[in-house]
C-alpha cells in the first residue's frame, strides 16, 4: 500500500512544503550561480529515464561553466567545475530543484537516482529493474557509497531498494542522507571529479 499509494502522497506534500519554505534560499543560490557560471545560467536540464523507462527532464542547479577548448569542445568536468559549483555539489544543494520533478510526479524523494538515457541499452535485465519505481533525489545506493562505489555495487543496491521499499526504509534513508550531506561524504569516485561513465562492463 505504501509503495503504490502513500509514498506518492507523502512525496507531493513534502516537496511542496519544502519549496514554499526554501524559495528565498533557492533564489539566492540561483543569482549566485548565474554569476559564478560566467553567463552559462544557474539551471541544468537533461533528459533522464524515470519509472518504466519513461523519459523526463531532470532539473538541477548548474555547477559548471560552458567553457570550451580551441576546437570548440567542452573542457573536462574538473576544469569547468567552479568553486561555487563544488560547494553546491558537495552539500547536495544542486539537487534541490528536483523537488519540482517530485511535484510533477517524474521523481520521488527516495528511489534509485535517474541516470543517463544512453545507459538504457547497456543494462542487464536485473539492472533494468531499477526502473520499476520512480527515481529519487536520494536513495539506498546514495547512502551506501554514492559516487565512491562501482556501478555494479550501485545497481545491486538500487534493485535491493525496489524489492524492499517501505516507509521505514525511506525514513532510514532520509536520516542517513542528512548525515552524509553534513559530512559531505562520497561525493566523487577516486580519481574522478564526479563519477566515471557507465559502459556496461564497469
Amino acid at each position: 500500500m505504501y509503495k503504490h499509494f502513500f509514498k506518492r502522497f507523502f512525496d507531493f506534500w513534502i516537496a511542496l512544503t519544502a519549496l514554499l519554505v526554501l524559495w528565498p534560499v533557492l533564489l539566492i543560490i540561483t543569482v549566485w550561480l548565474h554569476f559564478a557560471n560566467k553567463g552559462a545560467g544557474a539551471f541544468f536540464t537533461q533528459e533522464r529515464p524515470g519509472k518504466d523507462g519513461k523519459i523526463f527532464k531532470l532539473l538541477k542547479f548548474k555547477s559548471m561553466t560552458d567553457e570550451r577548448d580551441a576546437e570548440g569542445n567542452l573542457l573536462p568536468d574538473a576544469q569547468r567545475l567552479t568553486k561555487v559549483g563544488r560547494f553546491v555539489r558537495s552539500t547536495s544543494i544542486d539537487e534541490l530543484p528536483q523537488l519540482v520533478n517530485v511535484l510533477k510526479g517524474d521523481m520521488a524523494l527516495i528511489g534509485p537516482r535517474p541516470l543517463l538515457v544512453q545507459y538504457l541499452p547497456l543494462y542487464s535485465p536485473e539492472q533494468a529493474r531499477r526502473h520499476e519505481v520512480r527515481p529519487g533525489i536520494t536513495g539506498w545506493a546514495q547512502v551506501n557509497g554514492r559516487n565512491a562505489i562501482s556501478w555494479a555495487e550501485k545497481f545491486k543496491l538500487d534493485v535491493w531498494y525496489v524489492d524492499n521499499c517501505s516507509l521505514v526504509t525511506d525514513i532510514r534513508i532520509i536520516f542517513i542522507t542528512i548525515k552524509k550531506v553534513l559530512c559531505r561524504a562520497d561525493i566523487s569516485q577516486e580519481g574522478q571529479a564526479t563519477m566515471e561513465a557507465f559502459n556496461g562492463n564497469n
